[in-house]
């Protein structure tokens, strides 16, 4: 497709010929030169973005020995267990940590109520190991103080229900997390349990399969583990928990740029504490022992962790045997239900399921408001070969192909919303179980587009969420598909009298699952901080920006004080994806906005003045960036982003979208004495136009509000 553009004039007719063929380059020159690659003007992609190789591996498989000498210091430690992990490094000084969620039933569940499930700890140093003992406790840990860190052991079918972050490393026996399960022998796992989401649990499942010993020498096994990760010995109560069908975790801090950047925000301090609910009702459980780690324990009611009905149970229990069993092509997978209805928690709970059996799911992202792996108004294709033990802002990572929408959602333009995941769809390898997310627009055109991604990607097995008595949409059985009609697709014609049944084309059928969500709040909005969908945007793009901190621990640094990229405005061009605006005065609105760093096909050839798109291209997105300034009179943009040098030199297009950067991240920026940047009190609202735009979603239409007559 032959893209047209705009000139826009500007002050400087020689900026071209002054930047030569460096593009991107940092504002301050000789700081870093091994960053400051070269690349064309016109930034032709001339190949694409490298691709992630996919362990040879199943997850299950030992991959990882942990000997870890008893002289090693905390520092040590700490660097081997994130180093395994996280190996993404960023521009401007960040890195990211490679975040990558356990499900008790509601039934097992109702077993343990009575109990309460009290989650219990005791610690040598613990001065209320007595009164915990008391309240029915069953779990039992030890604190390390030399090397900051805590052995827990559970009994097999012990659930310890928590509120939190930590790293989790198997010691001995299996344990199982949002329906991943890890044993002895695996790398750490971070485990994020955030109040916005229901809380994890840790399952412990014993040491099963059977290696082979008899119970004597799996209970030595066990307490020589238990021995090697204390400098001191450790306490005979402790010893005397464990045998050969106990699980043992090591539970250690977790600490990282996310983390501390997001933290350092006051209103966001507590984002891994408890929520309202759970303080009023006072479910926390004293352990100063999984305190010292970032985990709070709960129990009562709010130790519920994700809730599975039976039909849930069900549609699990038949995914997975698809994709054991044998089958013509790999199984794909679309979940679809209205809002709240739990789509994201089935698919992450579904990814982990799966991992324990494969060694990669891939996960074609529909839904542009609530994205999994990328911040808002993204579609993408990922490949996913770590498990989710979090929400999606806590495992935000780089996907394999994205499309910039630049909307939370697609009603503005159906057809390109389409058109775009048909781009991404010709990416998919065929040799992995596929996962598709869907909006959680069910109703009008939202349904039709339902119908078509059922058709367009030949779907094999279609899971649809309800909640309450009354279905919220029409059941996307294989029978409704025989007369149903798509936004773009229509249903096949039957064959006529004299065409013979042989001669017409077998119509694809899939299977149909029905779940049921039963957790409390079905179907609702959630109404506690940090379970509103905005602030869940809000989450994503501030753990996405985490990336240009620092990975060291130190002062959190202000958006603006990170070294721009320069990049000349013929270099690039520039477009709008949610409505027009006249060339003249497209700077402005770019200027400090979120913008996406795309790569056309075509060269991008400038003469001195901005080059403006006059349709929005479908084309390959690389990441985000902060337009953080227009200098006209030299010809440039200033950019910040998290995207790497090397990839950064492929862009060649920036898109403005609705996607604004959080309101927190401009008015509470930290170390910023005096006017804040790019906020401004000195505004006239007597100017058209100006003034807040005010959307009132929950006013009815005039043909909806009933007549008194």
């Amino acid at each position: 497709m032959t893209m047209k553009v705009h000139k826009v004039s500007s002050r400087s007719q020689n900026s071209t010929k002054r930047h030569g063929k460096n593009k991107w380059r940092k504002m301050i020159h000789g700081r870093d030169s091994s960053l400051l690659n070269t690349s064309p003007g016109t930034a032709k992609l001339a190949q694409p973005i490298t691709k992630r190789e996919k362990p040879a591996l199943k997850q299950l498989k030992k991959l990882y020995t942990k000997p870890i000498p008893e002289d090693s210091c905390p520092e040590e430690r700490k660097e081997k267990a994130t180093s395994v992990i996280f190996a993404h490094v960023h521009t401007n000084g960040g890195t990211e940590l490679d975040d990558s969620s356990n499900s008790v039933d509601s039934q097992e569940w109702s077993e343990y109520a009575n109990s309460v499930l009290k989650n219990g700890m005791e610690s040598s140093t613990s001065p209320k190991t007595d009164q915990m003992e008391e309240d029915g406790l069953q779990f039992h840990a030890h604190f390390d103080h030399t090397h900051n860190r805590a052995v827990l052991v559970m009994k097999q079918g012990q659930v310890l229900c928590f509120r939190g972050k930590c790293l989790l490393t198997c010691l001995y026996g299996h344990v199982e997390v949002l329906g991943f399960t890890i044993e002895e022998g695996q790398q750490p796992y971070p485990l994020f349990s955030p109040p916005s989401h229901c809380p994890l649990t840790i399952t412990a499942l014993g040491n099963n399969p059977p290696s082979g010993k008899n119970k004597k020498e799996g209970l030595l096994e066990a307490k020589a583990i238990v021995r090697k990760y204390f400098s001191s010995e450790p306490s005979k109560k402790l010893m005397s928990e464990v045998d050969s069908d106990s699980c043992v975790v090591l539970l250690e801090p977790l600490d990282t740029p996310l983390t501390r950047f997001l933290t350092s925000f006051s209103e966001l301090s507590e984002i891994f504490g408890l929520n309202s609910k759970e303080l009023k009702s006072q479910a926390a459980v004293y352990s100063p022992v999984l305190s010292a780690v970032g985990v709070t324990a709960l129990r009562g009611p709010c130790a519920q962790g994700l809730v599975l009905s039976r039909s849930y149970r069900e549609a699990i229990s038949s995914l997975l045997s698809a994709w054991a069993g044998e089958f013509v092509r790999c199984p794909i997978i679309l979940v679809c239900g209205g809002k709240s209805s739990g789509k994201s928690t089935l698919n992450r709970h579904l990814i982990n399921s799966l991992l324990n059996h494969t060694a990669s799911v891939e996960y074609l992202e529909c839904d542009l408001g609530q994205t999994e792996f990328t911040p808002p108004g993204c579609l993408s294709l990922n490949t996913v070969t770590e498990p989710l033990l979090g929400p999606p802002f806590t495992h935000l990572r780089d996907p394999e192909h994205m499309v910039y929408y630049g909307q939370a959602d697609c009603q503005a333009d159906i057809d390109r919303y389409l058109e775009s995941l048909k781009s991404l769809w010709r990416h998919v390898s065929g040799e992995s179980p596929v996962i598709i997310n869907t909006m959680g627009w069910i109703r009008g055109h939202g349904f039709q587009i339902l119908v078509d991604l059922i058709r367009l990607f030949s779907v094999t097995h279609v899971v649809q969420l309800s909640f309450g008595n009354a279905p919220q949409c029409q059941l996307l059985t294989p029978d409704f598909f025989r007369t149903a009609h798509g936004w773009q697709t229509h249903p096949p014609t039957p064959p006529t009298l004299t065409e013979e049944p042989a001669s017409h084309p077998s119509i694809r059928s899939h299977v149909f699952l029905s779940v049921q969500s039963e957790f409390e709040g079905a179907g609702t909005s959630g109404e506690m901080q940090h379970q509103r969908s905005n602030e869940l945007r809000d989450l994503a793009l501030l753990s996405y920006f985490s990336k240009l901190q620092s990975p060291e621990p130190g002062p959190i640094r202000p958006l603006h004080c990170f070294i721009p990229y320069q990049v000349p405005h013929s270099a690039v061009a520039i477009g709008l994806t949610h409505c027009e605006v006249a060339p003249n005065n497209i700077l402005y609105a770019a200027n400090a906005s979120i913008v996406g760093l795309c790569c056309l096909s075509e060269k991008v050839m400038g003469r001195g003045g901005p080059v403006v798109l006059s349709q929005t291209p479908i084309c390959q997105c690389v990441g985000l960036g902060v337009l953080r300034g227009v200098d006209m009179a030299r010809g440039l943009y200033f950019l910040v982003t998290p995207v790497s040098p090397s990839v950064l030199r492929h862009v060649n297009c920036l898109l403005l979208g609705e996607i604004t950067l959080p309101k927190i991240l401009l008015t509470k920026q930290h170390g910023v004495e005096g006017d804040l940047p790019y906020v401004t009190t000195d505004y006239s609202f007597e100017v058209q136009g100006a003034g807040k735009l005010h959307i009132y979603k929950g006013l009815a239409r005039p043909g909806f509000i009933k007549s008194n007559n």
